[in-house]
């Protein structure tokens, strides 16, 4: 415990309720049963009015303006801020921000950065983000994946994973003696996670098991061509887009299916998976990112090569009627999940707050 801190969480709030602004959420929930004082930033709030989020070139000044605000005062009220921080626009316009106004307000800053295209970002803006980078006093990273790319960059990262929700997230009851014929994708619906190789994939299961269903849980701008690629290809009634589900529903469904599949051409530690190795439902992904830094192919998971449908359809077809397989992957799976449990992941970030300047020797000097 550690109940005379006070933290100030900047991050975005969900919908989508999984991904960074699950763990946001969770991360803050956590702390405050901990007696953790906790200031939270919202890197997303709605636009006010409304109708300027359809204004592309001045929306980001009407969120900019008081999110900075908010900040400063965030800032001037806490011991530690901690940043979740992505790639792309994000850091630039919210995370690059938080970091200089906690130097310039002599607060620890610890920089929580999450994304499977870190490797890119970082080549291609080194000149900007490098120097915004070496004013954190800590850089943590989900994944030893994560670790070793900021690593390449001279950056040096510590390790904090992310948290899965025993409470939401937990097994059934095994049926050993039924077909595994339920499929569950749970990612959002964007190109890079190639939700269309799993629809392909699907296709060809149910060529040999006519009673395969998958449901797709999520929303995206790949909706429209999705529905369209399953309904071309015979699926429409076997395939169900359930949209963008709250994290109870994400959890019955998880727990309610019998294969989880991954098809990401690009990931890191995608919380669908820590969900479902702590639900006890057997795991299908690409052999992506840092994909294998959290699971092993054939003792938690099945992975399979990116982009690759008839390599998915076999690892599905391996996995509904092996019941020893599927056992095994649930049983490794449930063991190995504890480690993403709160009480396991609590002293590695409470090390982090205690002792944030020790990595700034190691880090990249600003320019």
């Amino acid at each position: 415990m550690m109940n005379d801190l006070r933290v100030g969480i900047v991050g975005p709030v969900p919908p989508p309720a999984g991904g960074m602004a699950g763990q946001t959420a969770q991360l803050r929930a956590l702390l405050e049963q901990d007696g953790v004082r906790v200031t939270f930033v919202p890197t997303n709030t709605p636009y006010h009015p409304a109708f300027v989020g359809r204004l592309r070139g001045v929306r980001a000044v009407f969120r900019l303006v008081p999110y900075l605000a908010r900040l400063w005062r965030c800032a001037g009220d806490v011991d530690v801020l901690h940043v979740m921080a992505n790639s792309g626009w994000s850091w630039h316009l919210f995370a690059a921000p938080a970091i200089r106004i906690g130097r310039l307000r002599k607060r620890t800053v610890v920089v929580n950065y999450r994304g499977g295209e870190a490797e890119s970002f970082l080549s291609q803006a080194a000149g900007v983000v490098m120097p915004t980078l070496a004013r954190a006093d800590i850089v943590a990273v989900p994944s030893r994946f994560l670790k070793d790319v900021f690593a390449r960059h001279g950056v040096e990262a510590h390790v904090l994973p992310n948290i899965v929700d025993r409470q939401r997230f937990h097994p059934a009851e095994p049926r050993p003696d039924t077909r595994r014929t339920k499929l569950m994708v749970a990612r959002n619906l964007e190109a890079v996670y190639d939700i269309g190789t799993a629809i392909e994939a699907f296709a060809i299961v149910r060529r040999a098991v006519p009673d395969a269903t998958l449901t797709v849980a999520g929303s995206g701008a790949t909706r429209d061509a999705l529905v369209r690629q399953a309904a071309d290809a015979g699926l429409a009634a076997s395939v169900r887009f359930a949209g963008r589900l709250d994290r109870e529903e994400v959890a019955a469904l998880t727990r309610e299916s019998d294969i989880v599949v991954n098809p990401s051409l690009v990931d890191n530690m995608p919380n669908s998976l820590l969900e479902a190795l702590a639900s006890g439902t057997p795991v299908v992904s690409t052999d992506v990112g840092g994909i294998r830094h959290l699971v092993t192919h054939e003792r938690t998971a099945l992975l399979v090569p990116p982009a690759n449908p008839p390599a998915m359809a076999a690892a599905i077809l391996r996995l509904v009627d092996d019941d020893a397989l599927a056992a095994r992957l649930r049983a490794q799976g449930l063991s190995d999940v504890e480690q993403y449990t709160w009480p396991n992941v609590r002293e590695r970030l409470y090390a982090l707050y205690r002792s944030p300047r020790a990595s700034r020797a190691t880090a990249p000097k600003a320019a």
